[in-house]
């Protein structure tokens, strides 16, 4: 009898384990919703939440449709691979009442950057500047067209900068 004489305080250890573990599973269930885990290691449902959101891009098809002058720059330049949306934002509500709703004309000086700010982890073939040292603080279309960069402003077809 002598093994069980202090056996009490392994009962309290295995009680309070216990405990514990029926807490952090009340826990987990009042926290973690009934739909995580359905498709791996993610809440099923957000896959029907986001589908119930509002289209807010209007993809490139329907840009291309109105402003075919903006597409022909495009495709003579290096930019003929990028989305409208890229960077004029998500346009869906300007394509719907394009009376109405404006894009936003970006500062070049701050959107072009985004893209082409030098950095060595990008590749060595993709343009990039030192955006402080290259346009002394101009904005980036006062050089350049941002349809179709390799021309310059004063360009209208051709040549390069």
């Amino acid at each position: 009898m002598n093994a069980f004489k202090n056996a009490r305080h392994l009962f309290r250890v295995a009680a309070v384990f216990v405990v514990g573990g029926l807490a952090f599973v009340g826990v987990r269930a009042l926290l973690v919703p009934k739909s995580f885990g359905q498709y791996g290691h993610y809440r099923g449902n957000a896959i029907a939440e986001i589908a119930a959101r509002p289209v807010n891009y209007a993809g490139h098809q329907a840009c291309e449709d109105c402003h075919t002058d903006v597409l022909e720059k495009k495709k003579s330049g290096k930019h003929v691979h990028v989305n409208c949306e890229a960077c004029h934002g998500p346009q869906a509500k300007h394509v719907d009442d394009p009376g109405s709703v404006q894009p936003v004309k970006f500062d070049t000086a701050v959107l072009c950057v985004r893209c082409h700010e030098a950095n060595i982890a990008k590749p060595k073939g993709f343009p990039q500047v030192a955006s402080a040292d290259h346009s002394n603080g101009l904005a980036c279309d006062t050089c350049h067209q941002p349809h179709s960069p390799a021309i310059t402003a004063g360009e209208t077809t051709g040549g390069t900068k």
